[in-house]
């Protein structure tokens, strides 16, 4: 199958690539392309960086010795002195 870059921008990089390794262009841009795509799934999600936030929060404090939430910890936030 054929393959045409349009811009010659990106024609010329993927040419520099080429040069550089002494591969050819479709080798080039095939190893680009994996290598983007492993860059991007090694990379955690926003959600996972959340979530390993929020683990390693709960591992830090001690839930049993807080204040519970109830009633009176909430109005107590809100009162004026």
């Amino acid at each position: 199958m054929a393959f045409h870059i349009k811009n010659p921008e990106t024609d010329a990089l993927a040419r520099r690539v080429a040069a550089l390794k002494k591969i050819g262009l479709t080798e080039a841009v095939h190893a680009a392309l994996a290598h983007e795509l492993e860059r991007e799934q090694g990379t955690p999600s926003l959600v996972e960086v959340g979530i390993q936030f929020c683990r390693d929060l709960r591992a830090k404090g001690n839930p049993a010795k807080g204040q519970p939430a109830d009633k009176a910890f909430r109005d107590s936030l809100y009162e004026e002195t």
